[in-house]
């Protein structure tokens, strides 16, 4: 079979998290792998959704924010996507383009390797120990943080000026970048566009 015939990715075991999704041959870069479906919910329909598996220590469960009113449960509905791992080092990203989310390649991937991106999962005052414990790493990348949780946001300093105002053309249609927080901690109240917790397997 020819490459162009295969797909570009299978599903299976992960030496990171349960199940991954591997390439199955070269795929370039910024190549648009899969869209992050599943069904669309408000962010209280998420929120009770999960409460009660979340009490009980359950944090796998796959949600992606796509903005203030709308989350992607991609445990209804959902399709592969919902499979790619996290890793400190990723070589996809996460990309919202017009309330839909898709995943796309970083660089040039080669045949077998692992397709996986950064959760950027936001750290909202957890300590250090609780990052490591409840929302754990096992990328193994060089880089490692050692947690799906992104480092604390430091607050900026007070300054004697205001800070500049940037001004946003309005009716125009921006690419945005999400990024697939999985739904690690319902402290993580998706970032930007997106909270979406620990895969599933």
């Amino acid at each position: 079979m020819k490459p162009s015939q295969l797909p570009l990715f299978e599903i299976r075991s992960s030496s990171i998290a349960g199940s991954g999704a591997f390439a199955l041959q070269r795929i370039p870069a910024k190549k648009r792998l899969i869209e992050y479906t599943g069904e669309r919910v408000s962010h209280e329909v998420a929120d009770k959704r999960y409460e009660e598996e979340e009490a009980k220590g359950n944090t796998h469960t796959v949600l992606f924010s796509v903005d203030d009113k709308i989350v992607i449960d991609a445990g209804v509905g959902g399709n592969e996507a919902r499979f790619f791992n996290h890793s400190c080092d990723p070589n996809c990203t996460s990309l919202i383009v017009r309330k839909r989310v898709w995943l796309e390649t970083l660089r040039e991937i080669q045949p077998g390797e692992e397709l996986v991106y950064d959760y950027e999962i936001p750290n909202e005052g957890e300590s250090e120990e609780v990052a490591l414990l409840k929302y754990p790493c096992h990328c193994g990348s060089d880089n490692c943080r050692g947690t799906l949780l992104l480092p604390p946001v430091k607050k900026p300093l007070k300054t004697s000026r205001p800070a500049a105002r940037k001004k946003t053309r309005q009716g125009v249609e921006r690419k945005s970048r999400g990024s697939l927080k999985k739904r690690q901690a319902r402290s993580g109240r998706r970032s930007g566009a997106t909270r979406s917790h620990a895969r599933s397997t």
